[in-house]
């Protein structure tokens, strides 16, 4: 059986941008309720605007809920993440772990809930655990994202496209920030 590399299932991901159709996981909260005009083509992003500016600890909060289910590697399977064996680090930087990647979701949309990549980590006990999130989002010409005030990174991933990305550290402390791509409490076996 082949294995998937990282950069071979960020090239998958251009297919599924193309072809897949934004979904909505139906875990937003009531108060950000999807607007009728929300898919049109003319307001793309809908949601990571509301997100945008809203509370930090609010979305965090609704991102742990829509996310908790990942700490469970089969979960993440069902939903469509895709399991990765490169661990990504940099000596005297930090690392990033194992990215998860799930193609239908790589398009030019910023869902909050649901993100593009879960990315794990190798625990103390030898298994892996979930560390992080990652967006990504194609870039198409519309305005750069951002999750409540903190713009993406521009590119940050082998896609051979343009594109943001965003590292959000919400299950492992990160004391560079939690929206910083490496964190130094993560390395690789």
């Amino acid at each position: 059986m082949k294995t998937l590399t990282y950069k071979t299932l960020f090239g998958m991901t251009l297919l599924a941008a193309v072809v897949a159709a934004p979904a909505l996981s139906g875990l937003l909260p009531a108060h950000a309720a999807v607007p009728a005009h929300a898919a049109s083509s003319a307001n793309p992003d809908w949601l990571g605007q509301r997100y945008a500016q809203g509370d930090v600890k609010q979305w965090l909060q609704a991102v742990r809920r829509a996310t908790a289910r990942f700490h469970s590697q089969t979960q993440a399977l069902k939903a469509g993440y895709l399991p990765n064996d490169h661990c990504v680090s940099v000596p005297g930087v930090g690392g990033m772990g194992y990215h998860w990647l799930n193609p239908s979701l790589v398009d030019d949309v910023f869902d909050p809930l649901q993100p593009e990549v879960v990315l794990y980590a190798t625990g103390s006990d030898g298994e892996l655990k979930l560390v992080a999130i990652e967006y990504i989002v194609l870039d198409v010409g519309q305005e750069r994202p951002s999750f409540a005030g903190y713009e993406f990174d521009i590119g940050g991933t082998p896609t051979p496209v343009p594109h943001w990305s965003l590292h959000v550290w919400l299950y492992e402390e990160n004391p560079n920030g939690i929206f910083t791509p490496f964190n130094p409490n993560i390395s690789c076996p």
